[in-house]
């Protein structure tokens, strides 16, 4: 990492009662570029955004935004980041435009200033020809749209993300990707939170898992990837009693099983000789297995693998 981070964590620790949410994570962003938090639902990557947001205090441990310390430079912190949460911030009863509009007064420009900085964004986030219609009109992806303009009113250095995406269709989704890309490349910082891992192979330069509260992993993609997926091997099988003696055999070698579909994987290195071994190992009369599927490991695997668990795009568990 060249210079000094964006974002930087030591041991934190935050409790919700007897629920233990961070436990001692530490971590590193650095400056530029788009940074992916994954984790399963509870994971902490809510409570980490609101920690250094300022909206949560920490029990212990430090975090520094832009070198200034949430706890005791909260005003500095604020003037420096913006943060999109998981639900639009609107007003519905306002035009996009006056909702900008309002913003960047309440930021400290001028009526005309205000008006200017509003209309530049609506241009940006190709909301121009809708900046008369009341924001209730707005359809799911331009609701996103409006809010991420209005996450840059004022002039972050590092921006929070806290599943931006999530809800929308595809298209959307991928219309949101390319505004995030430029954001990144005009030199913001931006922090990711998300359960879409597609999301954070297209759009991540680095990618932090969050597991029970701590630091699970941490690299490029291709890193993790080359790290912890492998390939695959994928397995179609005749019969239930063909399944459950490959199931006996391969044991914790297991990276995924689906018994419905009779459909089991393992790890390989994607050789000819391993995948020959394999093949005979678990089916030695060449009677059971009736397909197979060598692939490439993706960042699914990758989760599985460091957690346990699939991911799947559902809410997290309280808000952390």
């Amino acid at each position: 990492m060249n210079g000094p981070p964006a974002v930087e964590l030591v041991d934190l620790r935050k409790s919700f009662g007897d629920l233990v949410v961070l436990d001692g994570l530490t971590m590193r962003v650095a400056t530029g570029g788009v940074h992916a938090l994954l984790g399963q639902n509870g994971a902490g990557k809510t409570t980490t955004v609101r920690i250094l947001a300022t909206l949560t205090r920490p029990d212990s441990g430090s975090a520094r935004v832009a070198g200034h310390d949430v706890v005791r430079e909260r005003r500095r912190v604020r003037r420096t980041i913006s943060l999109a949460g998981q639900h639009a911030a609107l007003d519905d009863g306002q035009t996009g435009a006056e909702n900008l509009t309002m913003l960047a007064r309440l930021s400290g420009l001028s009526g005309p200033a205000a008006r200017d900085r509003a209309g530049t964004l609506l241009e940006r986030f190709d909301l121009t020809d809708a900046a008369g219609r009341r924001v209730v009109t707005y359809s799911g992806g331009m609701r996103r749209r409006l809010d991420l303009a209005a996450s840059l009113v004022g002039t972050p250095s590092v921006i929070f993300l806290d599943e931006p995406t999530t809800g929308l269709d595809l298209r959307s989704r991928q219309g949101l990707w390319e505004v995030i890309g430029e954001l990144a490349g005009a030199g913001v910082t931006v922090l990711l939170t998300t359960q879409y891992l597609e999301e954070a192979d297209q759009l991540a330069d680095r990618i932090t898992v969050l597991h029970h509260g701590g630091l699970a992993a941490e690299g490029t993609a291709a890193e993790l990837k080359s790290r912890f997926g492998a390939q695959r091997l994928e397995l179609a099988w005749r019969d239930a009693a063909g399944f459950a003696e490959a199931e006996r055999r391969l044991g914790d070698r297991l990276t995924h099983r689906d018994p419905a579909r009779l459909a089991l994987s393992v790890a390989t290195d994607g050789s000819g000789p391993q995948v020959r071994s394999l093949l005979d190992e678990v089916d030695p009369d060449r009677h059971g297995v009736v397909r197979f599927n060598v692939r490439e490991a993706t960042l699914d695997d990758v989760f599985l693998t460091l957690t346990g668990q699939p991911v799947t795009p559902e809410r997290e568990v309280a808000n952390v």
